[in-house]
């Protein structure tokens, strides 16, 4: 296919990195095209493993061009420090093989400051950010105060701009917080010299990408979250900043819909959530736990414990949907081996009504019960299965039923971290 985009079908953490590393393998370009630093797409190659947090999972593999579009919440800070880190394990990065939105915003130190300001001001109305100030960037962005990557090589243009937006967040810091104020020469100083450093991969993304395209390139975007956290679709307000589902791409790559050919989603073969929010599948209990040790459950960028959960059908039948998606992949059956006897998430009871369509009119899906169907599960350790007839009989059987119950056929399973972990499904 020669546009492809791959999006988590759950509320994030569902194995994005190691499918998208997989898939880059023949991609000419990856475009990760939303999001902050606050994702972590982990890649295991061979003894090595690898964390991005910004910077694309293509950037793994020779050949390719890998993308930041203007979409995404650029932390430069941190992006200088995860090309440093790939370039001192031998990875190379340069401005050919990575190209940064010229249009992306930039994440200052005053955002970083006022997200965990505004999360501890919160109390129990808290959102569970992750304070890397992706929100407050975005909300900048909106209200059309926010400064731009080009912004930062024009170091004349950067000081009228970011001396408006510290005196608006200066008096935020100082006023409501208590809290002492950011140095304006200190932000401009340190920006100017963020500005020469990424200088060189600086472009026109969105025509390089559409270029490409036009020359017969293979095209991978790549979101980050999933579509439960989507900023209008997921469990408002426990949501990230931005558009994470196929409907980021347009204004996030700047590549039109149009010609994307193929939409895949990823979700795991149970369910997890980080962070504050609805979760109608959690378990609160010993399994929760089980699931959380098996499968490593913990955030790659924040390390925080995911909550675990059974796979919930009506949730990934309505990001699936919403997104278009021509297939999806299941990972992460492997963490099921063991359980004699799995539950997934058929239905929903909402106000003493059964629904298979997921509840997305209403303020929130707190306090939904989910509705359960039982199937056995196997014993078998199949993380070195390597073809779909190997796989035990009822674990085929359990990737039937998530296929029947979210109407989108199952393309790949993934059954372990390593590249080769995957089993593509017949059809």
């Amino acid at each position: 296919m020669p546009s492809l985009c791959v999006f988590g079908a759950q509320w994030g953490d569902e194995g994005k990195g190691k499918i998208i590393d997989r898939m880059a393998a023949d991609a000419d370009v990856i475009v990760r095209y939303q999001g902050g630093a606050n994702a972590g797409h982990t890649v295991v190659v061979g003894e090595e493993r690898y964390v991005l947090h910004l910077i694309p999972s293509g950037i793994l593999h020779a050949g390719t061009v890998n993308v930041i579009g203007s979409g995404v919440a650029i932390d430069p800070l941190t992006l200088l420090e995860e090309i440093a880190g790939l370039r001192e394990r031998g990875v190379r990065v340069t401005h050919e093989n990575l190209r940064v939105a010229s249009n992306a915003h930039v994440i200052f130190q005053h955002h970083r400051r006022i997200d965990g300001l505004s999360e501890r001001w919160r109390g129990d109305g808290r959102i569970g950010t992750t304070g890397r100030g992706i929100g407050p960037c975005y909300a900048d962005k909106a209200a059309r105060t926010g400064l731009r990557i080009c912004d930062l090589l024009d170091t004349g243009r950067m000081r009228v701009r970011l001396t408006a937006a510290l005196a608006e967040k200066n008096a935020l810091i100082e006023r409501v917080h208590g809290e002492a104020p950011m140095s304006l020469d200190e932000e401009l100083a340190r920006y100017a010299e963020v500005g020469d450093q990424l200088r060189a991969f600086v472009g026109d993304t969105g025509a390089e990408v559409r270029d490409a395209y036009a020359a017969g390139k293979q095209i991978l975007f790549e979101g980050a979250q999933g579509l439960m956290l989507d900023l209008d679709h997921g469990t408002y307000p426990f949501v990230t900043s931005s558009s994470t589902g196929v409907g980021g791409v347009a204004s996030g790559a700047g590549f039109p819909p149009s010609r994307l050919d193929h939409v895949v989603g990823i979700a795991k073969a149970y369910c997890t959530r980080v962070g504050e929010g609805p979760f109608p599948s959690e378990l609160d209990n010993e399994t929760g736990e089980r699931l959380r040790a098996i499968g490593h459950e913990f955030g790659a960028t924040t390390g925080r414990p995911r909550r675990a959960g059974w796979f919930d059908a009506v949730a990934v039948r309505y990001a699936l949907e919403l997104c278009g998606a021509d297939g999806w992949i299941v990972t992460k059956l492997d963490v099921l081996s063991g359980f004699d006897t799995l539950f997934v998430g058929t239905e929903y009871a909402v106000d003493g009504e059964i629904v298979q369509r997921y509840p997305a009119g209403r303020p929130s899906v707190e306090g939904v019960e989910v509705r359960y169907r039982e199937v056995p599960g196997w014993t078998e350790d199949i993380s070195g299965v390597r073809r779909w007839e190997d796989l035990p009989e009822r674990a085929r059987a359990y990737v039937d039923l998530l296929e029947d119950l979210t109407g989108t056929p199952v393309e790949m399973v993934s059954v372990g971290p390593e590249r080769d972990a995957v089993i593509r499904r017949p059809r």
